[in-house]
């Protein structure tokens, strides 16, 4: 049985107000108070995903780190891709606790906004496995902004990249490489429902991923490649994504209908189902993860 924390759900975790603790994109883990909770110590798993190869974008911290822990201790091997030196410390904490788990962890840094790196990571994932049965596309930027003024081509650009795009390279390369009854989950957020006006490009590519989500889905249904395709829609989470991102973080999450935000422990669950056979009738679907906040 897994050692969850139990009680009223508003109350099993941190609430802000938070210290203030302002970091440079896209921050770190070990600079945050509190420290999330990723699942170290509680997650346990059952042999859900045994014999299974993840590929996770942005699985360095965050939801991808609670998302690599918890598939290892199902039993899955993991592939973590990220970006820069400075995630190297999370990257690598993430890459212990899925050998811990007994399982195979490969780690591949660089920018994915790079079509040519997403192919290298696919074939490189299939050399070393032989397969993918599962894709999270997980990694995100965002940036906040006071207008629309403020908002520069190139940055517009670079979200549509990061969000949209390399979705986009990673499932063109990797669907030949995916057996049926596998399962591609993308990350989408409260914002396509509910958007942060401050955040106009990130919101945007989240209602875009939503949309793909729903046509790929369809579309890999009519080919019968037996590939489901489904997105989970957090609602605000405290990664290091949001004391470098957000200006008023000290408050992150009070707006919930539970008071706080969520935890990356918190959301993995829901990745674990869609990734496995239990979820064998679910595709083109979304879940969300918001605390409480409506998504209808």
């Amino acid at each position: 049985m897994n050692t969850y924390k139990k009680g009223n759900p508003k109350d099993i975790y941190p609430r802000p107000p938070f210290p203030t603790q302002s970091q440079q994109p896209p921050g770190v883990t070990s600079a945050m108070q509190p420290r999330p909770d990723h699942g170290e110590e509680s997650y346990i798993g059952c042999d859900t995903l045994l014999g299974k190869v993840a590929v996770i974008t942005g699985g360095d911290s965050g939801i991808g780190k609670a998302v690599a822990i918890a598939m290892a201790r199902e039993g899955a091997d993991v592939v973590i891709s990220y970006k820069d030196d400075i995630e190297d410390e999370d990257a690598f904490d993430t890459r212990d606790w899925v050998e811990r788990s007994g399982r195979t962890a490969l780690l591949f840094k660089g920018n994915i906004r790079n079509e040519i790196l997403c192919k290298q990571i696919v074939d490189e994932t299939v050399a070393k496995f032989g397969k993918i049965d599962i894709l999270i596309n997980n990694a995100a930027y965002q940036m906040t902004y006071e207008s629309v003024e403020d908002i520069s081509e190139e940055e517009w650009n670079k979200t549509f990249q990061v969000n949209m795009s390399a979705m986009f390279y990673f499932v063109k390369y990797a669907k030949k490489h995916m057996p049926p009854g596998s399962s591609i989950i993308n990350t989408t957020s409260v914002n396509a429902y509910n958007p942060n006006p401050s955040l106009l490009p990130y919101a945007a590519t989240k209602g875009a991923i939503q949309n793909f989500t729903s046509s790929l889905a369809q579309l890999f249904l009519q080919d019968g490649s037996g590939i489901r395709v489904n997105a989970v829609a957090p609602g605000p989470v405290w990664t290091p994504l949001i004391p470098s991102t957000i200006p008023d973080h000290e408050n992150f999450g009070e707006d919930t209908p539970m008071g706080r935000p969520g935890q990356p422990a918190e959301i993995a669950p829901v990745y674990i189902f869609l990734a496995s056979d239990a979820a064998s009738y679910v595709s083109g679907a979304t879940i969300p993860a918001t605390g409480g906040r409506a998504t209808i």
